[in-house]
């Protein structure tokens, strides 16, 4: 790298840590993604940046890199390399650095992204399969769908959760997600008793909402809370035992408790900020499979018996 490149890059990674409040994940991701782009522009001047340079780095992103299983990167991967470019690039701006402006640089387009969720039957016997396991891990993996599918939570999110932030009087509770913004989370009368079930039958000292229980022991002391793979394993198992076909993930209780809300009429800015999205384009991705609109208008336009 250039002294100079590297100068500002670091700089650039600092102002995401403590300016912006980015995660170290984020942080990591964005040196990775302008480690590449500097590797491959052979460690550029900043003023060396415009828009022919960008124009073949995108034919580098297109048609050099491969992805996983030695395929084509992917569009949205492409653009997570183009939107660290341009992240930096605004940042070189603000500090009055010459280099090219951000705004030239367009996203690749996406097709459309493919939401998956459980249809009512699906989810009903998919938060009944915990119950026929009379122990505590039966108790609290009910508890963990249930926590799922009423607040939305990202798996990360909820392997975090600790017993003092659950306020199980007012329904709801506080809880950090993506960029260490707080949002306010609310439980459904099915979460709270679950919880409160799982709550009374637990014996150890651990802090965190979800633990390890050891089915041999009666008591665990030292209880090690799950991991988010943990929770993924949990919530495929029931899955599979609820007889469901298709993959679930925690993510898919997300996109389920989503369309839930949209369904049952709530507008799309709410939504945004109940599942903590930064951008209102991120929630619209749910629009299309709830836009009650386009049913109304096929019903009278287009399903109507033979004259």
């Amino acid at each position: 790298m250039s002294k100079v490149f590297d100068k500002y890059l670091k700089e650039f990674l600092e102002y995401l840590e403590i300016e912006r409040g980015r995660s170290d994940k984020t942080v990591r991701n964005y040196h990775f993604y302008l480690r590449r782009f500097s590797d491959w522009a052979k460690e550029p001047n900043p003023a060396e940046i415009d828009n022919e340079m960008v124009r073949k780095y995108r034919l580098y992103l297109n048609r050099d890199l491969v992805g996983r299983e030695s395929a084509q990167l992917k569009k949205n991967t492409q653009n997570y390399h183009l939107i660290a470019l341009r992240a930096f690039l605004k940042y070189l701006a603000k500090r009055d650095v010459k280099s090219m402006a951000a705004e030239k640089i367009e996203l690749a387009k996406q097709s459309t992204r493919h939401v998956s969720f459980l249809e009512a039957e699906e989810l009903k016997r998919f938060l009944e399969a915990p119950e026929k396991d009379p122990t505590i891990v039966g108790t609290r993996d009910k508890a963990i769908l249930e926590l799922l599918f009423s607040t939305g939570l990202r798996v990360s999110e909820l392997a975090s959760l600790r017993i003092d932030a659950i306020n199980l009087k007012l329904e709801e509770f506080t809880v950090l997600g993506k960029g260490s913004k707080h949002r306010v989370v609310f439980l459904s009368d099915g979460a709270r008793r679950a919880i409160k079930a799982y709550l009374e039958r637990r014996r150890d000292v651990s802090p965190f909402l979800f633990v390890r229980h050891d089915r041999a022991r009666k008591f665990t002391p030292g209880a090690h809370p799950l991991t988010p793979r943990s929770i993924q394993r949990i919530v495929d198992r029931y899955a599979r035992e609820a007889g469901i076909t298709k993959r679930v993930t925690p993510h898919t209780l997300r996109h389920t408790y989503a369309t839930d809300l949209l369904r049952n009429g709530a507008d799309i800015r709410s939504v945004q900020s109940l599942l903590g999205h930064e951008s209102i384009t991120t929630t619209q991705v749910y629009t299309h499979i709830t836009d009650k609109e386009l049913k109304r208008v096929y019903k009278e336009f287009h399903d109507k018996p033979d004259a």
